[in-house]
């Protein structure tokens, strides 16, 4: 039987080095943001290599949603699907989720922000992912009886090693020590768009060590954060703890 794990995280949040560390284990294969070109094609955006996207990736949501559902790729046991929470439309249904283990990744609005806008020239609040967290986690919490894993990345930075044993142990597999580091450079399973966005992570061979942040933000920046805390305070609350 197949372990679906979808990993909800908003953009500059280590997912797609936690991405690296799940493609590290011989028995994951991984799929990197499939709503992307669909989420591309349904608002019309014009995110960094937008016509390379809309070219190389399936713009229907529902055949997405089938595949994900549909048999692993290489038939292997775990398939590591890295998401972003905002490519989850209102026009989207998102039944199909719940026969997924979901696992919320999160990390503070400001320091969010303060990354996004290294790469882009606006920001808003639906374009971090965190409102959208909220209303997954509630969805989750409302079908299935119980609330999905949350993991904050400052907590995971400070003890990635902890966290991932944590994570295999809540799923019910095996955790592997070759999580924690990867070659570095590009993957053949990294998006059409990882030029524009993955240059840290093809420069990485492990988890960046933790560092206290203190983002400068002001105007359009500091406003969506503060619109975002109240989302990020409900989760964090309810994030992972170890011990």
């Amino acid at each position: 039987m197949t372990l679906r794990l979808a990993m909800w995280s908003g953009p500059r949040n280590i997912s797609t080095a936690m991405m690296r560390a799940w493609e590290n284990r011989p028995d994951c294969a991984v799929s990197d943001e499939p709503l992307y070109a669909a989420y591309l094609a349904q608002t019309g955006l014009d995110h960094p290599g937008r016509a390379e996207i809309l070219a190389h990736g399936e713009t229907d949501w529902r055949k997405v949603v089938t595949t994900l559902q549909g048999p692993a790729p290489d038939a292997k046991p775990i398939w590591y699907q890295k998401h972003m929470t905002h490519h989850l439309l209102p026009s989207m249904a998102v039944d199909w989720i719940h026969g997924l283990t979901n696992v919320l990744l999160i990390r503070a609005p400001d320091q969010v922000v303060e990354s996004y806008l290294k790469s882009r020239a606006e920001v808003a609040p639906e374009d971090i992912g965190l409102l959208q967290q909220v209303t997954l986690f509630e969805a989750i919490e409302a079908q299935t009886g119980h609330a999905p894993l949350v993991i904050d990345v400052d907590d995971f930075l400070q003890q990635p090693s902890a966290y991932l044993q944590a994570l295999c142990e809540h799923l019910g597999i095996a955790f592997m020590p070759s999580m924690l580091s990867w070659p570095a450079g590009p993957r053949p399973s990294d998006g059409i768009w990882a030029p524009h966005w993955y240059d840290a992570v093809w420069r990485s061979t492990g988890f960046e060590p933790w560092r206290p942040r203190q983002p400068q933000l002001s105007g359009q920046g500091l406003a969506v954060a503060k619109a975002c805390e109240p989302a990020y305070a409900r989760l964090h609350a309810a994030r992972l703890r170890l011990a």
